[in-house]
Parts: structure tokens; sequence; C-alpha cells
């Protein structure tokens, strides 16, 4: 482990017991402490005030993160209290912008909702219909995938006509082609929609086999707040499975203060990772630590963790024997079968499985933008630590977009063992000055790191094949004028997309007005999904080899 790591450390921990105390973990609580403590930590160094945002499993340590590491927990802190305080008015504001949107788009723009006023035939959106689209489909409203023949082959690989109901048709990817990417693009930006919308554009508009939509479980937040769907290039004998994960909704304040959160958990022999987004998964919860030792120790024959299935049901279940302390000294921690429908990762690896054994050729890739991206890298990470070898040899890739760090160093060299060879199947594309994959910060006080391959597009489109993208931590005198400079040729670049490369790429007047906003934070409107699709297909320069079938 490297010195950053150790000097982050651990801090007090809230549990006496044995088993506790061989946990590392750091929690830091905004709830917690009120404005004075938040005040007296803030301007005055007041260490009894910043003890009391922290938990953690050591005392001493977690005091010296208190003290040398108070800028980076400050900020942590001040946006997670504000985006907690204005929680219901964004929620509410969320609601009614929505609203507005699809009023607007049903009815023909303003023109028309004002002519269907008078004639008393105003059409009012639904909600989970296939006609409400999300904010970020209106963004963004391109639904087809790329249609360059040179890009995207579609052949019947059966050399018959009764393998598919779609017209006998599979994907099939070749080296240095970039219909994956495109596919995988566009299904993490269809991933903000509502079920009923995914399923339509994907058997209607993409001509491919909608398995299922899943809103799972995550009982920190207590709510359903994690988003996944799957679907398969025909639906039989399918060549590709594809798992896409739901980012940040721009009006939820728990996906905002999940992207700002900087506790961590250590799983043994493998890394740092971040705590929020393991609870995004379904795999613990802080308000309990020992409940990600229960999910994340290794699964085996005896000891340790194990899987059963519920002879009533036909699902898995998973129970641990470990030393829950003088509380539970002998007693077993279940997970119970229903944890498998309820929470993201069980429920996606379940029916991973069912697929296969319909689909005994498919391979299959996981993908999201922003914090979809970030849950799923570590799928396919908690897939690895649990030993499932069967679905990992059957992994094709994970092509995220606009990902937030997830973990430290020692945890990237974990997951590089396993997704490096024999060929790279972790991409990672950030586009140019885009905040998230920024967080959290990589530098000498926090030691969040990135890993894997990193494709980078610059304004212009052009791709760069990196190990970090530029100006990591975002912030940084000598980048502050070209990010401004860079929001304005954005802006300009938005108004003229239509004309310079086609109606497909022409950029409407909610894209544009985001791009103003940019012109104030211009790391925001550069993590729009609009940004990667145009990466990706309009990106210059290919410079690695994409994995195949």
């Amino acid at each position: 482990m490297d010195n950053n790591d150790d000097a982050c450390g651990c801090g007090s921990g809230s549990r006496s017991s044995s088993s506790s105390s061989r946990l590392k973990y750091l929690i830091i609580r905004p709830e917690k402490g009120g404005i004075g403590d938040l005040y007296r930590y803030l301007v005055w160094a007041d260490l009894a005030s910043g003890l009391s945002f922290l938990e953690g499993s050591d005392q001493e340590l977690v005091e010296r993160v208190a003290v040398d590491h108070r800028w980076v927990i400050l900020v942590s802190l001040i946006l997670r209290k504000f985006i907690a305080f204005f929680a219901k008015p964004l929620e509410w504001t969320g609601y009614a912008f929505d609203f507005f949107l699809n009023l607007l788009s049903l009815n023909h723009n303003l023109l028309g909702l004002l002519s269907n006023l008078l004639q008393g035939k105003v059409v009012v959106p639904e909600r989970d219909t296939e006609t409400f689209i999300s904010t970020v489909g209106h963004l963004d409203g391109r639904i087809d995938l790329y249609k360059a023949q040179s890009l995207l082959l579609l052949q019947d690989t059966n050399n018959n006509s009764e393998s598919s109901v779609f017209g006998e048709r599979s994907i099939r990817i070749e080296v240095g082609n970039r219909a994956l990417m495109d596919l995988c693009i566009m299904a993490s930006k269809l991933a903000y929609e509502n079920s009923k919308v995914i399923k339509n554009v994907v058997l209607h508009h993409w001509k491919m086999h909608f398995v299922d939509f899943y809103n799972c479980w995550n009982d920190f937040q207590r709510e359903r707040s994690t988003q996944v769907f799957i679907l398969c290039d025909k639906d039989k004998d399918a060549n590709l499975i594809l798992i896409s994960f739901r980012g940040t909704e721009p009006f939820n304040a728990n996906d905002w203060s999940t992207d700002f959160d900087y506790s961590w958990y250590e799983i043994p022999k493998l890394g740092k990772v971040h705590m929020g987004f393991l609870e995004a998964l379904g795999l613990g919860n802080r308000a309990d630590v020992v409940t990600f030792q229960n999910h994340l120790k290794k699964w085996t024959n005896s000891g340790g963790v194990r899987v059963s299935k519920s002879p009533s049901q036909g699902r898995e279940s998973v129970s641990s024997n470990i030393d829950w302390g003088q509380e539970q000294d002998q007693g077993i921690k279940k997970i119970p079968p229903e944890m498998v429908e309820k929470t993201a990762y069980y429920a996606v690896k379940s029916k991973l499985k069912s697929l296969f054994k319909e689909h005994e050729n498919a391979k299959f890739v996981v993908t999201g933008h922003s914090l979809g991206g970030a849950l799923a890298i570590l799928f396919p990470m908690v897939l690895v630590l649990h030993e499932e070898k069967e679905i990992i040899q059957r992994l094709l890739g994970v092509y995220t977009f606009g990902q937030p760090r997830v973990g430290n160093k020692e945890l990237g060299r974990f997951m590089e063992a396993h997704l490096n060879h024999p060929v790279p199947k972790y991409f990672r594309m950030v586009y140019c000055n885009d905040l998230v994959p920024r967080l959290p910060y990589d530098d000498k006080i926090f030691f969040y790191k990135h890993f894997g391959v990193c494709l980078y597009y610059d304004s212009l489109y052009v791709e760069k094949h990196m190990d970090e993208e530029p100006n990591r931590n975002y912030f940084g005198m000598r980048y502050l004028i070209p990010e401004y400079l860079n929001a304005v040729w954005e802006l300009i670049r938005g108004l003229i997309m239509g004309y310079t490369h086609g109606p497909e790429y022409k950029e409407g007047w909610f894209s544009i007005l985001l791009r103003v906003i940019g012109l104030a934070l211009p790391g925001l409107s550069a993590h729009c999904p609009t940004n990667y699709v145009n990466s990706v297909r309009l990106g210059k320069e290919r410079i690695i080899q994409l994995s195949s079938f």
C-alpha cells in the first residue's frame, strides 16, 4: 500500500467488538455535526469539531485525518451539507422541470403548446410512459445507433433465416471498430430513462432483445436509487449481453452526495473502495460497517462467505460464518434470498447466470456514464473477489464515460491484473474538462486513483491514449484560463454543429442553455453525455485496439 493510503488511515470506530477492530474504514458524516461545528473546524481548525463529522476504525488515525486532510474533509462536508439542505427543493424542481420539458416536447414546443391551449388540445405528459423523456434525454435526443456501414457490421452469423426474430442479425464487432463503444455510450445515456422508454428503444430502434430493467434497493439511503437494464443483441443464440447502469441524475440529491462522498472501506488484500458506490450496488450499509465485510469476503466452500440456494424459490442466498463479537459470537449473518431481487449486484449477477444458460456463446459488456460508470467497473471487481470465474471468463469489456474514481492504487493493481490479459478489457472515456472524472481528489492529500486505459478526447474530438487525463484534479491556476476559453468554444461549436457535421449533431435550446451555464463552471457542461456520443462518433484518432468477439 502506498504512503498516501497509510496517511489517510482510518478513524474512530463505533464498535468495540473484536470483529470491527479488524475492519478498516473512514466515514465522513455531514449529518453528525452542526453548522457551528463546521464553522469552528473551518475557521479555527478545531479538532473536536472536526471529529464530530468523522467515524472510522481507529481513534489515533482518524485524528490524523482530521488534522492532515482538513481541507479535503471540509470540501466534502460543505458540498454534501449544501446538497442535503436543498434536497427536497431540488427534487421538486426536477419534477417540475421534467414535466415542463415533456409538455413542450409533446406539444411541439412553445408555439405548438400555445396553439393547443387555444384549441383545447393540450397533450399532458404522463410519467413512466413511453413518451415521458428524462432531462438527460432532452439534452440529447438521439436514440439511434451509429449507422456508418464501415463501423457497424450487421450480419447473419448462422447463414440461415431461423436464428432471430430481428432478421437473423447479430452485432459483429471487429478490432478497431467503434460500434461497441457507440452502443455502450448510447446504452449509458438510455439508462436515464424509465423502463418503458428503454424497452421501446431497444426493441424498435436498435432491433435487439430487451431483457429487463431493475430498480434496486440502496439500504443506506433506504430507497430504490440504483437503476440498471440488460439487453441482448438478439433473443436466441445471442453473442452479446449488455449491462448498463444509470448515472448521476441531475436533480437527485443522493446521487450528487454520493459523488462528493470520500468515505471508504478497505477490502483486505484488495484495497480501499468508495463506500457510497458499494452501497449503491447493495454491498453494505455504513450504519453497520460489518455488513461490508459480510458481502465482500471471498466466497469459499468452507468458512468465509458461501452461496446456497433457496429450495422454495430457486434463488441464491449468501451466508457467512464470521465472528460478530459478543452479541453474535457463534452466529451466522445471512443475506436473505429476497436480496437477490432487491439489490443491484445480486439481481444482475443472478440474471447474468441465467442468460448464460440460454445463450451459450454470449459474452457480456458492462457500461455506464458518471455514477453508472463507477458501478460498471465495481460490478466485475466484486465478481473477481467472489471468484466467479465462469462469469469473468465471459467478460468482453467494461466501457465507462465520465466515471469518477472508485478506489486507491492497490485496488487498481488488483483489477488491472484481471482485466488486462490477454487484451485490455477496461476502457475509461474522459471528455476534455469534465469535472466528474477528476473526483474524488488524487493528490498528496487524498488517495483516490484511476486505473485502466484512459481514452481522452479534447474539444476537437481528438482521441489520445493516456494513463491519466490532463489536469487530473480540475482545480489549478494554469488550467483556469484554458478551461473558460474552451467553454466559450464549446458554446460556439454547439451553435454550429448542425451546419458543420449534419442535422444529427444539431443541439437544441436546452443543450445550448447548458453550454451557457458551462461558461461559469466548464466542468459541469462538459459532463453531458452529448459530448461523449460526439467523441465516439467523431473521434479522429484510434490509438488502441478494442477487444472483439
